[in-house]
């Protein structure tokens, strides 16, 4: 089924700003964690398993709301998932109890699980077969600058007018999805043009698939690098006296470079090559980690110049890593999605649940530094990935 090009190009726009908008609250709660933690009474540990919880459900669910967006093959998740975020994300942070803060970040977390796999389908099917690298490195990079900007905004509500004002953030998120709701086309097909997958088949293919496994092995690795600042350097900023403001500003800074380093991977995967382009996001930010770490207490602006390349180098290979993914099976682009985008993220998220009790007891800056190295060791798949191409 085809669809005219000024329409592709309008609701790529939409579907990008949404992206925008609903990583915006994936990023709201980080950087004020350590204050909402002192609020409530809650340690370091749990807090981090807090955060964690928030990623599992923003993100292990995606395979399965991927599944169901390819066979529905309309808005709805688009639409519902993008006013959850909006709505239960800054709830969250006005929470005085711990069981209400856990009820509204699942709430909130599951909106964002809706939209991803979805609005990733519909935006690979609205890009024409020229323009797919280009437009998904554009998508993938409106996500990542959204996220960056949930820090900054959050911390500086919470610092400036207080974190009871919160929930004015939802209002853009509510406005914006019934604009989208508006501008992006329908794509109700009929059954039988829409084919109905098998769930356990098209699962099945996708985990025994070679490519996808190192595919989405590298997601994880790099997906553990931004846990483990995003979670664990708030706390260690808060212990050093800094402000809110500055905390999410150096967050900011670090996804808005990553958010760079997406929208420019296509320019970058033509003048080095895709295979490179894995080489340099996954090696050199062990080196950067450990710059960071022998320079964030004596040379502040240095290490913060450190922590934002690292945030550029972590995230360039973000949307290679996607389109080689959509293009193994085309026909699961939203499923595929979600275990790259999706997944992920939560497997990580569960394996770094108790990640706050290891940092306690080691040192924040330790795990940090264990964490980087992995990558650059596993960098060897990257050969494994592009063997078939030698």
């Amino acid at each position: 089924m085809k669809y005219n090009l000024p329409s592709n190009k309008k609701a790529l726009v939409w579907l990008s700003g949404g992206h925008f908008i609903n990583d915006i609250y994936t990023g709201v709660l980080n950087p004020i964690m350590p204050f909402i933690a002192a609020k409530i009474g809650l340690s370091m540990p749990i807090a981090a398993i807090i955060l964690t919880i928030s990623h599992i459900f923003s993100s292990l669910l995606q395979p399965l709301f991927g599944y169901l967006a390819d066979n529905i093959v309309k808005r709805t998740f688009i639409f519902w998932g993008l006013l959850l975020s909006s709505i239960f994300i800054p709830l969250a942070a006005v929470s005085n109890n711990v069981l209400i803060l856990i009820m509204f970040i699942i709430v909130g977390s599951v909106g964002s699980s809706l939209f991803h796999p979805q609005a990733l389908g519909f935006a690979s099917r609205f890009a024409t077969k020229e323009t797919l690298g280009k437009s998904m490195a554009v998508f993938v990079a409106m996500g990542t600058l959204g996220y960056s900007f949930g820090p900054i905004i959050s911390s500086w509500i919470t610092q400036f007018l207080g974190m009871n004002k919160m929930p004015l953030m939802t209002l853009i998120g509510f406005i914006w999805a019934l604009m989208m709701f508006y501008f992006v086309p329908k794509l109700s097909l009929s059954r039988n043009i829409v084919e109905k997958f098998d769930f356990k088949l098209a699962f099945k293919r996708i985990l025994t698939n070679r490519k996808l496994n190192i595919l989405n092995i590298i997601a994880m690795l790099k997906t553990m690098i931004m846990s483990a600042c995003f979670i664990l350097l708030p706390f260690l900023w808060k212990n050093m006296g800094y402000k809110p403001f500055y905390i999410g500003t150096a967050l900011f800074l670090f996804i808005f470079a990553g958010g760079i380093g997406s929208l420019l991977s296509n320019f970058i995967e033509t003048r080095v090559g895709a295979q490179n382009v894995f080489y340099i996001s996954m090696i050199l930010t062990f080196p950067l980690m450990l710059l960071f770490v022998f320079t964030y207490n004596n040379y502040p602006i240095l290490s913060l110049v450190i922590f934002v390349i690292m945030g550029f180098i972590t995230m360039m290979a973000t949307p290679l890593t996607m389109v080689m993914a959509q293009n193994v099976f085309p026909e699961y682009k939203s499923i595929i999605s979600g275990f790259i985008n999706g997944f992920s993220w939560g497997i990580v998220a569960i394996a770094m649940s108790l990640l706050g009790f290891v940092a306690e007891k080691f040192g924040i800056t330790k795990v940090l530094i264990l964490v980087s190295v992995i990558p650059a060791i596993c960098s060897i798949l990257v050969k494994e990935l592009f063997k078939e191409n030698e």
